[in-house]
Protein backbone atom coordinates (compact mmCIF):
# COMPACT_ATOMS: atom_id res chain seq x y z
CA UNK A 1 0.00 0.00 0.00
CA UNK A 2 1.24 3.32 -0.75
CA UNK A 3 0.43 6.57 0.89
CA UNK A 4 1.05 10.33 0.69
CA UNK A 5 4.39 12.23 1.21
CA UNK A 6 2.48 14.04 4.05
CA UNK A 7 1.45 11.05 5.86
CA UNK A 8 4.58 9.20 5.76
CA UNK A 9 6.53 12.62 6.90
CA UNK A 10 3.48 12.08 9.71
CA UNK A 11 4.90 8.40 10.79
CA UNK A 12 9.08 10.16 10.83
CA UNK A 13 7.71 12.61 13.30
CA UNK A 14 6.08 10.04 15.37
CA UNK A 15 9.23 8.52 15.66
CA UNK A 16 11.38 11.41 16.40
CA UNK A 17 12.58 12.48 12.53
CA UNK A 18 13.05 16.64 11.96
CA UNK A 19 10.66 17.13 9.42
CA UNK A 20 9.03 20.69 8.82
CA UNK A 21 5.79 21.40 9.67
CA UNK A 22 2.74 21.24 6.52
CA UNK A 23 -0.38 21.22 5.89
CA UNK A 24 -2.41 19.22 3.12
CA UNK A 25 -4.76 21.73 1.09
CA UNK A 26 -7.42 20.66 -1.35
CA UNK A 27 -8.62 24.32 -2.31
CA UNK A 28 -6.37 26.99 -3.47
CA UNK A 29 -7.78 28.78 -0.86
CA UNK A 30 -6.68 26.92 2.07
CA UNK A 31 -3.44 26.46 0.39
CA UNK A 32 -3.17 30.49 0.54
CA UNK A 33 -4.17 30.17 4.47
CA UNK A 34 -2.01 27.09 5.08
CA UNK A 35 0.91 29.62 3.39
CA UNK A 36 0.09 32.83 5.80
CA UNK A 37 0.61 30.97 8.84
CA UNK A 38 3.84 29.67 7.89
CA UNK A 39 5.25 33.48 6.43
CA UNK A 40 7.38 33.85 4.18
CA UNK A 41 8.32 31.52 0.71
CA UNK A 42 6.73 28.10 0.65
CA UNK A 43 6.78 24.58 -1.37
CA UNK A 44 3.54 23.38 -2.65
CA UNK A 45 3.58 19.87 -3.60
CA UNK A 46 1.30 17.47 -5.55
CA UNK A 47 0.54 14.61 -3.28
CA UNK A 48 -0.20 12.21 -5.75
CA UNK A 49 1.31 8.28 -5.75
CA UNK A 50 3.36 8.59 -8.72
CA UNK A 51 7.19 9.93 -8.69
CA UNK A 52 8.18 12.62 -11.04
CA UNK A 53 6.07 15.44 -9.68
CA UNK A 54 8.62 17.56 -9.93
CA UNK A 55 9.05 17.00 -13.42
CA UNK A 56 5.44 16.96 -14.13
CA UNK A 57 5.38 20.83 -12.47
CA UNK A 58 3.61 19.26 -9.60
CA UNK A 59 6.15 20.90 -7.11
CA UNK A 60 6.56 24.72 -6.69
CA UNK A 61 8.21 27.45 -4.85
CA UNK A 62 6.23 29.70 -3.52
CA UNK A 63 7.29 33.56 -2.63
CA UNK A 64 4.42 34.10 -0.62
CA UNK A 65 0.72 33.04 0.35
CA UNK A 66 -1.12 34.89 -2.95
CA UNK A 67 1.68 32.93 -4.98
CA UNK A 68 0.53 30.02 -3.10
CA UNK A 69 -2.84 30.22 -4.47
CA UNK A 70 -1.91 30.71 -7.84
CA UNK A 71 0.44 27.26 -8.15
CA UNK A 72 -2.09 25.11 -5.96
CA UNK A 73 -4.63 26.56 -8.47
CA UNK A 74 -2.31 25.23 -11.48
CA UNK A 75 -1.40 21.51 -9.51
CA UNK A 76 -5.59 20.77 -8.21
CA UNK A 77 -6.77 19.10 -11.12
CA UNK A 78 -3.42 18.09 -13.02
CA UNK A 79 -2.84 14.55 -14.43
CA UNK A 80 0.43 12.86 -13.39
CA UNK A 81 0.64 9.56 -14.64
CA UNK A 82 -2.31 9.28 -15.64
CA UNK A 83 -3.55 10.54 -11.66
CA UNK A 84 -5.86 13.33 -10.75
CA UNK A 85 -4.51 15.46 -7.96
CA UNK A 86 -6.73 15.98 -5.56
CA UNK A 87 -4.64 17.37 -2.72
CA UNK A 88 -1.20 19.36 -1.72
CA UNK A 89 1.10 20.12 0.48
CA UNK A 90 1.85 22.85 1.63
CA UNK A 91 5.41 23.66 3.45
CA UNK A 92 7.89 25.81 4.56
CA UNK A 93 11.03 26.63 1.87
CA UNK A 94 14.31 25.11 3.67
CA UNK A 95 17.58 26.75 2.60
CA UNK A 96 19.44 24.03 1.80
CA UNK A 97 22.94 23.59 1.96
CA UNK A 98 23.43 19.93 0.82
CA UNK A 99 21.42 16.76 -0.45
CA UNK A 100 21.43 13.14 0.19
CA UNK A 101 19.37 10.35 0.36
CA UNK A 102 18.82 7.14 2.84
CA UNK A 103 16.51 4.73 2.55
CA UNK A 104 15.45 1.65 3.33
CA UNK A 105 14.22 -1.20 1.30
CA UNK A 106 13.60 -5.39 1.85
CA UNK A 107 16.32 -7.43 0.14
CA UNK A 108 15.28 -10.64 -0.81
CA UNK A 109 19.08 -11.85 -1.50
CA UNK A 110 20.14 -11.44 1.88
CA UNK A 111 16.66 -11.56 3.82
CA UNK A 112 16.79 -8.52 5.69
CA UNK A 113 16.23 -4.81 5.39
CA UNK A 114 18.83 -3.07 3.41
CA UNK A 115 20.14 0.73 4.42
CA UNK A 116 20.90 2.27 1.09
CA UNK A 117 23.05 5.77 1.31
CA UNK A 118 24.14 8.42 -0.95
CA UNK A 119 25.59 12.09 -1.09
CA UNK A 120 23.44 12.23 -4.26
CA UNK A 121 20.47 13.21 -3.07
CA UNK A 122 17.39 14.73 -4.28
CA UNK A 123 16.86 12.61 -7.51
CA UNK A 124 15.67 9.18 -8.17
CA UNK A 125 18.40 6.64 -6.42
CA UNK A 126 17.84 4.69 -9.81
CA UNK A 127 19.56 6.97 -11.51
CA UNK A 128 22.20 7.08 -9.04
CA UNK A 129 22.75 3.44 -9.46
CA UNK A 130 22.28 3.87 -13.54
CA UNK A 131 25.21 6.50 -13.33
CA UNK A 132 27.12 6.36 -10.31
CA UNK A 133 26.26 2.71 -8.81
CA UNK A 134 29.95 3.44 -6.48
CA UNK A 135 28.01 6.33 -5.18
CA UNK A 136 25.77 4.57 -3.00
CA UNK A 137 26.72 2.38 0.25
CA UNK A 138 24.51 -0.94 1.57
CA UNK A 139 24.17 -2.13 4.58
CA UNK A 140 22.05 -5.31 5.56
CA UNK A 141 20.19 -5.07 9.19
CA UNK A 142 20.19 -8.00 11.41
CA UNK A 143 16.49 -7.57 12.43
CA UNK A 144 17.16 -9.67 16.24
CA UNK A 145 19.08 -6.18 16.90
CA UNK A 146 18.22 -3.34 14.40
CA UNK A 147 20.34 -0.86 13.17
CA UNK A 148 23.01 -0.62 15.52
CA UNK A 149 24.58 2.39 17.36
CA UNK A 150 28.23 1.72 15.32
CA UNK A 151 26.23 0.61 12.06
CA UNK A 152 24.43 3.85 11.89
CA UNK A 153 26.95 6.02 12.12
CA UNK A 154 28.96 4.14 9.79
CA UNK A 155 26.33 4.76 7.09
CA UNK A 156 26.30 8.74 8.02
CA UNK A 157 30.58 9.26 7.76
CA UNK A 158 29.11 8.18 4.12
CA UNK A 159 27.50 11.24 3.97
CA UNK A 160 28.59 13.61 5.85
CA UNK A 161 32.34 15.00 7.28
CA UNK A 162 31.16 16.97 10.17
CA UNK A 163 30.60 15.35 13.31
CA UNK A 164 27.89 16.70 14.68
CA UNK A 165 26.11 16.12 11.45
CA UNK A 166 27.25 12.27 11.36
CA UNK A 167 25.77 12.46 15.21
CA UNK A 168 22.25 14.10 13.39
CA UNK A 169 22.42 11.73 10.96
CA UNK A 170 23.41 8.64 12.57
CA UNK A 171 20.27 9.34 15.03
CA UNK A 172 17.81 10.10 11.95
CA UNK A 173 18.84 6.17 10.61
CA UNK A 174 18.05 5.03 13.94
CA UNK A 175 14.86 6.79 13.56
CA UNK A 176 13.81 5.78 10.20
CA UNK A 177 14.72 2.32 10.70
CA UNK A 178 12.01 2.46 13.54
CA UNK A 179 9.41 3.67 11.19
CA UNK A 180 10.03 0.97 8.69
CA UNK A 181 9.95 -1.58 11.50
CA UNK A 182 7.13 -0.59 13.17
CA UNK A 183 5.06 0.47 10.04
CA UNK A 184 5.40 -2.83 8.35
CA UNK A 185 6.97 -1.15 5.42
CA UNK A 186 8.51 -2.62 2.45
CA UNK A 187 10.35 0.57 1.29
CA UNK A 188 10.97 3.87 3.12
CA UNK A 189 13.08 6.84 1.96
CA UNK A 190 14.10 10.39 2.65
CA UNK A 191 15.09 12.22 -0.68
CA UNK A 192 16.50 14.30 -0.08
CA UNK A 193 17.67 14.30 3.40
CA UNK A 194 19.05 17.96 3.96
CA UNK A 195 21.62 20.03 5.55
CA UNK A 196 21.16 23.91 6.23
CA UNK A 197 24.02 26.65 6.21
CA UNK A 198 22.79 26.64 9.96
CA UNK A 199 24.33 22.99 9.87
CA UNK A 200 20.90 21.60 10.58
CA UNK A 201 20.46 18.06 9.02
CA UNK A 202 16.28 17.55 8.44
CA UNK A 203 13.95 15.10 5.96
CA UNK A 204 12.19 17.38 3.60
CA UNK A 205 10.10 14.58 1.58
CA UNK A 206 9.80 11.06 2.36
CA UNK A 207 8.15 7.68 0.97
CA UNK A 208 6.88 5.03 2.73
CA UNK A 209 5.30 1.62 1.07
CA UNK A 210 3.71 -0.86 3.56
CA UNK A 211 3.80 -4.31 2.83
CA UNK A 212 0.53 -5.67 2.44
CA UNK A 213 0.50 -8.65 4.60
CA UNK A 214 1.39 -6.32 7.51
CA UNK A 215 -1.65 -4.24 7.25
CA UNK A 216 -3.60 -6.90 9.57
CA UNK A 217 -1.75 -5.66 12.02
CA UNK A 218 -1.84 -1.98 11.99
CA UNK A 219 -5.38 -0.89 11.07
CA UNK A 220 -4.21 2.75 11.58
CA UNK A 221 -1.99 2.45 8.84
CA UNK A 222 -5.11 0.94 6.83
CA UNK A 223 -7.16 4.04 7.45
CA UNK A 224 -4.33 6.16 5.68
CA UNK A 225 -5.22 4.63 2.17
CA UNK A 226 -6.25 6.86 -0.32
CA UNK A 227 -8.52 4.89 -2.88
CA UNK A 228 -8.99 8.34 -5.15
CA UNK A 229 -5.08 8.44 -5.70
CA UNK A 230 -5.03 4.51 -6.62
CA UNK A 231 -5.36 3.74 -9.96
CA UNK A 232 -9.11 2.74 -10.14
CA UNK A 233 -7.90 -0.93 -12.27
CA UNK A 234 -6.13 -1.60 -8.76
CA UNK A 235 -9.00 -0.65 -6.12
CA UNK A 236 -11.29 -2.46 -8.12
CA UNK A 237 -8.76 -6.42 -7.94
CA UNK A 238 -7.92 -5.28 -4.78
CA UNK A 239 -11.73 -4.88 -3.29
CA UNK A 240 -12.53 -7.92 -5.57
CA UNK A 241 -9.72 -10.13 -3.88
CA UNK A 242 -7.67 -10.22 -6.99
CA UNK A 243 -3.64 -9.64 -7.22
CA UNK A 244 -3.22 -6.90 -9.98
CA UNK A 245 -0.88 -4.44 -10.82
CA UNK A 246 -1.59 -2.38 -14.46
CA UNK A 247 1.29 -2.36 -16.68
CA UNK A 248 2.15 -0.89 -20.18
CA UNK A 249 1.74 -3.44 -22.99
CA UNK A 250 -1.27 -4.78 -24.95
CA UNK A 251 -1.42 -8.22 -23.81
CA UNK A 252 -4.08 -8.66 -20.52
CA UNK A 253 -3.65 -12.14 -18.56
CA UNK A 254 -5.46 -13.91 -16.10
CA UNK A 255 -3.54 -16.20 -14.24
CA UNK A 256 -3.22 -18.55 -11.36
CA UNK A 257 -0.69 -18.39 -9.23
CA UNK A 258 2.06 -15.95 -8.45
CA UNK A 259 4.69 -18.05 -9.77
CA UNK A 260 2.68 -18.78 -12.94
CA UNK A 261 1.69 -15.46 -13.96
CA UNK A 262 5.70 -14.19 -13.57
CA UNK A 263 6.50 -17.37 -16.08
CA UNK A 264 3.16 -16.04 -18.63
CA UNK A 265 4.63 -12.39 -18.49
CA UNK A 266 8.16 -13.60 -18.85
CA UNK A 267 6.94 -16.05 -22.19
CA UNK A 268 5.25 -13.22 -23.58
CA UNK A 269 8.26 -11.04 -23.33
CA UNK A 270 10.04 -14.20 -24.73
CA UNK A 271 7.78 -14.25 -27.75
CA UNK A 272 8.07 -10.83 -28.69
CA UNK A 273 4.65 -9.40 -26.75
CA UNK A 274 4.16 -6.80 -24.30
CA UNK A 275 2.01 -7.64 -21.10
CA UNK A 276 -0.78 -5.51 -20.36
CA UNK A 277 -1.13 -6.30 -16.58
CA UNK A 278 -0.20 -9.15 -14.15
CA UNK A 279 -3.44 -10.66 -12.80
CA UNK A 280 -3.49 -13.70 -10.27
CA UNK A 281 -6.83 -15.14 -9.55
CA UNK A 282 -5.74 -17.07 -6.89
CA UNK A 283 -6.53 -20.48 -5.68
CA UNK A 284 -10.24 -19.70 -5.26
CA UNK A 285 -12.63 -21.67 -7.97
CA UNK A 286 -15.33 -18.69 -7.83
CA UNK A 287 -16.31 -18.23 -11.48
CA UNK A 288 -16.76 -14.66 -10.15
CA UNK A 289 -13.24 -14.25 -9.69
CA UNK A 290 -13.05 -14.25 -13.53
CA UNK A 291 -16.11 -12.28 -14.29
CA UNK A 292 -14.08 -9.58 -12.12
CA UNK A 293 -10.71 -10.07 -13.82
CA UNK A 294 -12.45 -9.69 -16.95
CA UNK A 295 -13.95 -6.63 -16.05
CA UNK A 296 -11.09 -4.75 -14.76
CA UNK A 297 -9.03 -6.22 -18.06
CA UNK A 298 -11.15 -4.43 -20.58
CA UNK A 299 -11.22 -1.49 -18.83
CA UNK A 300 -7.66 -0.81 -20.25
CA UNK A 301 -8.29 0.72 -24.15
CA UNK A 302 -4.41 -0.59 -24.27
CA UNK A 303 -5.04 -4.37 -24.48
CA UNK A 304 -5.79 -6.61 -27.88
CA UNK A 305 -6.14 -9.99 -26.86
CA UNK A 306 -6.23 -11.61 -23.62
CA UNK A 307 -4.76 -14.71 -22.68
CA UNK A 308 -5.89 -17.21 -19.68
CA UNK A 309 -3.34 -19.85 -18.61
CA UNK A 310 -4.93 -21.88 -15.69
CA UNK A 311 -3.20 -24.95 -14.32
CA UNK A 312 -5.98 -26.60 -11.97
CA UNK A 313 -4.93 -27.67 -8.88
CA UNK A 314 -7.16 -26.11 -6.16
CA UNK A 315 -8.01 -24.00 -9.00
CA UNK A 316 -10.94 -25.93 -10.93
CA UNK A 317 -10.70 -25.72 -14.84
CA UNK A 318 -14.47 -25.88 -14.60
CA UNK A 319 -14.74 -23.27 -13.34
CA UNK A 320 -12.80 -20.94 -14.79
CA UNK A 321 -14.61 -21.75 -17.64
CA UNK A 322 -17.46 -20.87 -16.26
CA UNK A 323 -16.39 -17.75 -15.18
CA UNK A 324 -15.36 -17.04 -19.18
CA UNK A 325 -19.06 -17.97 -20.36
CA UNK A 326 -20.50 -15.91 -17.51
CA UNK A 327 -18.03 -13.07 -18.32
CA UNK A 328 -18.90 -12.90 -21.87
CA UNK A 329 -22.41 -12.50 -21.46
CA UNK A 330 -22.37 -10.26 -18.98
CA UNK A 331 -19.34 -7.50 -20.51
CA UNK A 332 -18.53 -6.80 -23.84
CA UNK A 333 -14.87 -8.01 -24.29
CA UNK A 334 -14.36 -6.72 -27.55
CA UNK A 335 -11.24 -8.26 -27.91
CA UNK A 336 -10.11 -12.16 -28.32
CA UNK A 337 -9.82 -14.67 -25.47
CA UNK A 338 -7.30 -17.51 -26.07
CA UNK A 339 -6.85 -20.23 -23.23
CA UNK A 340 -4.87 -22.78 -22.13
CA UNK A 341 -6.36 -24.66 -18.96
CA UNK A 342 -4.86 -27.97 -17.95
CA UNK A 343 -5.46 -29.73 -14.18
CA UNK A 344 -8.33 -30.42 -12.37
CA UNK A 345 -11.41 -30.78 -14.44
CA UNK A 346 -10.07 -29.70 -17.73
CA UNK A 347 -11.84 -32.34 -19.92
CA UNK A 348 -15.01 -30.79 -18.21
CA UNK A 349 -13.69 -26.89 -18.80
CA UNK A 350 -13.20 -27.89 -22.36
CA UNK A 351 -16.78 -29.25 -22.82
CA UNK A 352 -18.50 -25.83 -20.87
CA UNK A 353 -16.29 -23.78 -23.60
CA UNK A 354 -16.70 -25.73 -26.70
CA UNK A 355 -20.49 -25.39 -25.69
CA UNK A 356 -20.20 -21.58 -25.78
CA UNK A 357 -18.51 -21.40 -28.68
CA UNK A 358 -15.00 -21.46 -27.51
CA UNK A 359 -11.51 -23.60 -27.68
CA UNK A 360 -8.84 -24.24 -25.39
CA UNK A 361 -5.47 -25.85 -25.28
CA UNK A 362 -3.03 -26.91 -22.97
CA UNK A 363 0.17 -26.05 -24.29
CA UNK A 364 1.26 -22.55 -22.58
CA UNK A 365 3.41 -21.98 -25.42
CA UNK A 366 0.80 -22.33 -28.18
CA UNK A 367 -1.73 -19.79 -25.91
CA UNK A 368 0.74 -17.60 -25.49
CA UNK A 369 2.41 -16.90 -29.32
CA UNK A 370 -1.14 -17.25 -30.68
CA UNK A 371 -1.87 -14.36 -28.02
CA UNK A 372 1.32 -12.44 -29.52
CA UNK A 373 0.22 -13.13 -33.41
CA UNK A 374 -3.06 -11.66 -31.96
CA UNK A 375 -1.80 -8.45 -30.08
CA UNK A 376 0.28 -7.91 -32.98
CA UNK A 377 -2.22 -8.11 -35.67
CA UNK A 378 -4.72 -6.04 -34.00
CA UNK A 379 -1.71 -3.33 -33.27
CA UNK A 380 -1.27 -3.40 -37.04
CA UNK A 381 -4.94 -2.64 -37.60
CA UNK A 382 -5.74 0.18 -35.06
Amino acid sequence: MNIHEYQAKELLRAHGVPVPPGEVATTPEEAERIASTFGGPVVVKAQVHAGGRGKAGGVKLAKDAAEAREHATRILGMQIKGLVVEKVLVTPAEDIASEAYVGIVVDRATRSPVFMVSREGGIDIEEVAATNPGAIHRLPVDTRYGLLPFQAHWLATRLYDDPAQQRACARIMRQLYNTFIDSGASLAEINPLITTPAGEVKAIDAKINIDDNELFRHPEIEALRDTSAEPPSETAAREAGLTFIQLDGNIGAVVNGAGLAMATMDLIKFYGGEPANFLDIGGSSNPEKVVNALRIITSDPHVRVICFNIFGGITRCDDVANGIVEATRRIQIGVPLVIRLTGTNEEKAVQILAEAGFSATTSMDEVVQKAVELAGAAKGNV
